[in-house]
């Protein structure tokens, strides 16, 4: 058994398609399918199911794909680290990056990062804090960039706090609430919101502070791209409970309002706490350690700086 028929399966798995597995190995189909041809015989077993129209894995090959990545992710662990010893850093860093990061400039820090690193592979994922915090813990992902609320610290990674930060009230310029200077939770409990998904860690602050104040709550809407959040609200659909660094500069249809005891969310950098790789320990001596920052309250028109040293750069 050869490390490269293991990086097959792999493929084959991924693609659930041998040519476009083969094109992503940079093999001839024939070779790649030789290869599992003869991984099969030398088990003893199938790995996929397949006809002219359908790639599936078999039993036996799921069993096998857990294992067959554990060993290529060793192995290249075993070069990185090699390498390393060497004074050079290369193998792979994974990046979890929610929607909504307000303080760090991911592509600048990447790309200081890959300047002086080339070797190292850089793979970005998207998704939620939960399932970041998760994918650390199983060792498939680096380094993410997590946001919960302030009542519910990280669990199971290293973290270093980067901003606390009070979310404020956006609205359209033509909505009712539009000139007001502050608002309370109260105040909003007639009103339409757009949030992330329910459970998610992006929404569990609101949640959270409507729930204290014994405020219901109607969420009409549901997205993960505050991109998406913020077209809802342009369109005065609905309003949303959001960072003020991710309001856009320019965006003159849009209005901020503070909101009295309103929701707050922390952000974190987070990494594994057991034996980091060589590029995820570089990526983080790579960033500046930033000031620990509250977002304090205060009243903006939407495309005006907040008074608030947060970096409004999203991935």
């Amino acid at each position: 058994m050869e490390l490269q028929q293991m990086r097959y399966v792999v493929a084959i798995a991924e693609e659930k398609n041998f040519t476009r597995a083969a094109e992503r190995c940079f093999v001839v189909q024939s070779s790649l399918s030789h290869q599992i041809k003869a991984l099969e015989h030398e088990l003893g077993v199938t790995l996929f199911a397949r006809n002219s129209r359908r790639v599936e894995l078999t039993a036996a090959g799921e069993a096998f794909l857990v294992q067959a990545r554990a060993s290529l992710e060793a192995a290249e662990r075993a070069v990185s680290d090699a390498a390393a010893a060497n004074g050079h850093i290369r193998g792979t860093l994974t990046v979890g990056v929610i929607p909504t990061v307000t303080t760090i400039d991911v592509p600048a820090a990447l790309g200081q990062f890959h300047r002086a690193h080339p070797a190292v592979r850089i793979r970005l994922r998207g998704g939620g804090s939960d399932e970041f915090m998760a994918a650390i813990g199983t060792g498939s992902m680096d380094v993410a960039i997590l946001g919960l609320p302030d009542s519910t610290p990280p669990t199971g990674v290293r973290t270093r706090v980067l901003a606390r930060e009070r979310l404020v009230a956006v609205v359209s310029a033509e909505h009712p609430l539009a000139g007001r200077r502050r608002l309370r939770l109260e105040d909003l409990a007639d009103e339409a919101f757009v949030d992330f998904p329910e459970g998610t860690p992006g929404r569990v602050p609101s949640d959270l502070a409507f729930q204290a104040a014994g405020i219901h709550r109607e969420v009409t809407f549901e997205a993960m791209s505050t991109d998406l959040i913020l077209d809802l609200v342009r369109q005065g659909l609905v309003i949303a409970l959001l960072s003020p660094a991710v309001i856009p500069v320019g965006s003159h249809d849009l209005r901020t309002i503070p909101v009295t005891a309103g929701p707050t969310r922390v952000e974190y950098l987070a990494w594994s706490s057991f034996n980091p790789a060589p590029a995820a320990q570089a990526f983080l001596d790579s960033l500046t350690r930033p000031p620990v920052k509250y977002a304090a309250d205060f009243t903006a028109v939407a495309g005006q700086p907040p008074r608030s040293s947060a970096t409004g750069t999203r991935p």
